[in-house]
């Protein structure tokens, strides 16, 4: 028999062209299938971002003359010797640090109340929706009438308790707590739904093997509940950390940064330069830093859930 091609060898060469065709194909498919995605993404996400950058580095305002002149990287150098900047800067970064953790507490202790065996448990989980699904802004109204320091309903149990009445939003101090209050109540319950999600998936003959060894249901809490609870605690700190960052409904609702600038946060002072200044180049800039900031964050999470496994 002479070498070469064989005949039953013949239909698998045949076969070959015909399956690499189909592949090609199924790819072309695959990136046309995706290709609206991707053009709607780069014009809703890309093409702002890479604006946003761009006017960072022109003089863009329109209160006087300048046409928005490229001025390269001046409006950065602004910004950080911008003392009012450090000022919103470091009361974001309480923000951060009173709400977080306070949302997280308080949205832990919603997930397990919801988890628990009530006979209805309906009303319970659906009392947590309604703190997420109100409007931001209208949170921030409701809590200004709540703090009103001559007809607020604060005061008013404050009066009938034997105490005296509290200059709440208009105390630099008082107006950080009361904003942080209504931050916590209104982001605890996305935190809580979040955890609610997390301790369905907790098998509950780990609670029945901890309680034939002797376990108490504060140990079951420990050694269970918190270590497989974990993976969603961390998901939801990453939303609740970025949207602290970004706040900016509550506080401009409740105190519009005030009094003075006490509780003026970055998003507020983004507004203020863009919106009432006029200062588009500026404000790019600063928004620009939020920006990266959130993905400083970020990136500290990623790495602390895929530290592991990198």
């Amino acid at each position: 028999m002479a070498h070469g091609t064989t005949t039953s060898d013949a239909p698998m060469q045949a076969r070959r062209p015909a399956a690499a065709s189909r592949d090609l194909s199924e790819r072309s498919l695959g990136f046309l299938l995706l290709l609206p995605a991707a053009l709607l993404l780069c014009f809703v996400v890309v093409y702002p971002v890479g604006r946003l950058i761009w006017t960072s580095f022109t003089n863009l305002r329109l209160t006087d003359n300048t046409s928005g002149a490229f001025i390269g990287v001046q409006n950065y150098f602004d910004v950080l010797a911008d003392p009012l900047f450090h000022g919103a800067l470091a009361n974001t970064a309480l923000y951060v640090a009173v709400t977080v953790p306070g949302a997280m507490i308080v949205g832990l202790g919603l997930a397990l109340l919801a988890n628990m065996p009530f006979r209805r448990r309906w009303p319970v989980r659906l009392a947590l929706l309604l703190p997420w699904a109100l409007p931001l802004v209208f949170a921030g109204l409701i809590f200004r009438w709540f703090f009103e320091s001559d007809y607020g309903l604060v005061n008013d149990i404050i009066v009938r308790l034997g105490g005296t009445k509290q200059q709440w939003l208009s105390t630099p101090s008082l107006a950080f707590v009361a904003t942080c209050i209504a931050i916590i109540w209104k982001t605890s319950s996305f935190v809580a739904l979040i955890l609610l999600a997390g301790l369905q998936t907790i098998s509950r003959s780990l609670y029945e093997a901890a309680e034939v060894d002797g376990a108490n249901a504060w140990q079951c809490f420990w050694r269970i509940t918190l270590p497989l609870l974990m993976p969603s605690m961390i998901v939801a700190g990453i939303f609740r950390t970025i949207t602290a960052i970004q706040t900016f409904e509550i506080p401009y609702a409740m105190t519009n940064g005030g009094p003075g600038d006490s509780t003026e946060t970055l998003a507020l002072y983004i507004h203020k330069n863009t919106l009432d200044f006029l200062d588009f180049g500026y404000g790019s800039a600063l928004a620009v830093c939020m920006f990266l900031i959130s993905m400083a964050v970020t990136a500290v999470y990623l790495r602390r859930i895929f530290g592991d496994k990198a």
